[in-house]
């Protein structure tokens, strides 16, 4: 069934309910849990440090499961502070209240500061002896990943020092941004804009407006990038002096260590991705300057719908019913977790004025349930971003079962259940076409989608190794940064774009770059994995594979990407791996180029 809204009647918006973890920034309740892990943490203090080399192995297990109660205490305090603010990050009190938080939060959780400390100074056998007890052994993959960080631990003092200094410093610098750019105001149409909704316009039918939007983002941030490379550089450079203290070998090792994956094999992704440059987006936007009766598109044109497209609206329940619909044909329990996200107020979806850009989905604590946060505007591509967070929802609710410690999915595999509930339903949604016009567009808009999430994300990924390694030999200019920007643009993107002096800014409004470094290859290293794991389920060889897709989910944190792939024939150490996934999109060019 086609769904088509008209523009500006998208229905009723959802607004999520923080109730469910506190009723208020200063209700009783809150200010219970804080006294209570507080008290808890000083108790935690008192009976175990220096004691866990000794502890016999049940003890040893109760003190990590009073570990991670504390744990799920403070994530929920948090995680309530975080989603308050982000509901409007320009709001002077939420952000106080925010402060507030990581303050306290950082002072409780000094106390419990040691423990991992200590856990990584036993030796090998002292621990294989303690995880001969259940209590102990319930939480193996937890210390395996604690331990992996052992070659780069500091003192304990040190550790103490910077832990606490990072309220001042890192968080500091991540707020600072935050809220720099939630209070920007772009012109567009003779209105002021918020962020969220120029880089929208970017995606309108109207080149005019395009243009309009592009220009007026790449002054703004222009204006603003002395702020924005200030802060760039302040980050990288106390990254640099971390890294060296903790002996990483390159800027991108705490990342790819945190990710439970090897050097060599993000390697082997960039590599073959850069190697498929030209098969994938130069060649795409060559065709895309073709559609649009010319050799050079301007850099505004890039997400700009085809010269044909009817430029169709989903209201709000249409995206829903998209989307559950294409999950429940995958999975009936699949869609039956996703729908509670809609059932109860878990979501909030409407564009405000001061509220976070972009999309995300935040899991909380097990003992809640996660929240999503989009800018719904009822493009395809809201539905879209709509079916990747809803299965990061579904994943961090299944996932739940592992307990906080062990619940959370490193990054590189966090993506999987978005990017693999993004490919359902543009399946869904493409199948249920009959006219090839609009199959053409709705290929070509999952092409852009995927170009987007695999090749622009490892010309990020690109920029910031390039601009990491530049700054150890000195703090960037705002020009130079733009410089290294537009380097990898043209490298990336190919020859069939022109770009103005504006665009030299662009870098300033991604997120990522300031909050975590070297993040953006987990999307393409996402995409790529759920496009080999999509490739093996629609071949039908892997009898069961709903059911062993969702134990994948299940199993969180506990396994590593080697383990997970496994029931599926997959190997990410395999350099045939990468272009099996990056064959699924080179395919989809290949139609679009016979249609």
């Amino acid at each position: 069934m086609t769904f088509v809204a008209s523009a500006g009647d998208l229905g009723t918006l959802p607004e999520w309910d923080l109730s469910d973890l506190y009723p208020a920034p200063d209700s009783p309740e809150l200010e219970a849990d804080l006294q209570a892990a507080d008290g808890a943490a000083k108790a935690f203090e008192q009976a175990y440090a220096g004691k866990l080399a000794q502890a016999s192995g049940a003890d040893f297990g109760a003190a990590i499961a009073e570990y991670e109660r504390i744990s799920q205490i403070i994530y929920r305090a948090m995680s309530y502070a975080q989603l308050l603010y982000s509901g409007d990050v320009s709001d002077s009190e939420r952000g106080r209240f925010y402060q507030g938080m990581q303050e306290r939060v950082t002072e409780i959780s000094t106390h419990t500061l040691f423990f991992t400390l200590e856990i990584n100074r036993l030796d090998d056998a002292v621990l294989a002896d303690k995880l001969g007890a259940p209590e102990a052994a319930r939480y193996a993959p937890w210390l395996r990943d604690v331990r992996v960080f052992r070659p780069h631990q500091l003192s304990d003092e040190a550790e103490k020092m910077l832990h606490e200094l990072h309220v001042v410093g890192t968080a500091a610098w991540n707020r600072l941004f935050d809220e720099s750019m939630a209070r920007l105001r772009f012109p567009l149409g003779g209105r002021e804009v918020t962020s969220a909704e120029v880089l929208n316009c970017l995606s309108d039918k109207d080149g005019a407006k395009r243009k309009e939007a592009a220009k007026s983002l790449g002054k703004v941030l222009g204006d603003n990038a002395p702020l924005f490379a200030l802060i760039t550089n302040t980050l990288a450079k106390e990254k640099e002096i971390e890294d060296k203290w903790r002996h990483y070998d390159r800027p991108q090792s705490y990342r790819n260590l945190s990710n439970q994956v090897e050097d060599g094999v993000v390697d082997a992704l960039v590599a073959a991705v850069k190697g498929c440059f030209p098969q994938l987006s130069h060649r795409y936007y060559a065709l895309k300057a073709k559609w649009f009766g010319v050799e050079v598109m301007d850099y505004w044109d890039r997400n700009a719908p085809l010269p044909d497209d009817d430029d169709r609206k989903y209201t709000w329940d249409q995206a829903r019913d998209t989307v559950l619909g294409a999950y429940g044909a995958f999975s009936p329990e699949l869609a039956a977790v996703g729908k509670r996200f809609f059932d109860n107020a878990w979501i909030d979806a409407p564009v405000r004025p001061g509220k976070s850009p972009g999309a995300f989905a935040h899991p909380t604590v097990p003992s809640v349930h996660p929240y999503l946060l989009v800018n719904f505007l009822g493009k395809t591509r809201d539905v879209m971003t709509l079916a990747h967070e809803l299965g990061h929802g579904v994943h961090q609710v299944l996932a739940g079962v592992q307990g906080p410690l062990m619940a959370d999915t490193p990054l590189t595999l966090a993506e999987t259940a978005s990017v693999f509930g993004e490919m359902l339903t543009f399946r869904a949604m493409l199948n249920a076409e009959s006219s090839v016009k609009s199959r053409r567009i709705m290929l070509a808009s999952k092409v852009e989608d995927m170009i987007n999430t695999v090749v622009r994300q490892v010309a990020f990924y690109e920029f910031e190794s390039l601009l990491h390694a530049e700054r150890r030999r000195g703090e960037l200019s705002p020009d130079r940064i733009g410089e290294l920007w537009m380097s990898v643009q043209k490298d990336s993107l190919g020859p069939a774009f022109r770009y103005d002096e504006e665009y030299r800014h662009f870098w300033s409004y991604i997120p990522h770059f300031v909050h975590s470094p070297f993040y953006v290859y987990a999307y393409a290293f996402g995409d790529c994995l759920v496009n080999s794991l999509y490739s093996v389920y629609s071949k039908g060889g892997i009898p069961d594979f709903p059911a062993k897709y969702l134990e994948m989910l299940r199993a969180g944190g506990t396994l590593r990407h080697s383990e997970l792939l496994a029931p599926f024939g997959l190997d990410a150490g395999n350099p045939d791996f990468w272009r099996q996934g990056l064959d699924v999109v080179i395919g989809f060019i290949d139609e679009l180029e016979a249609m």
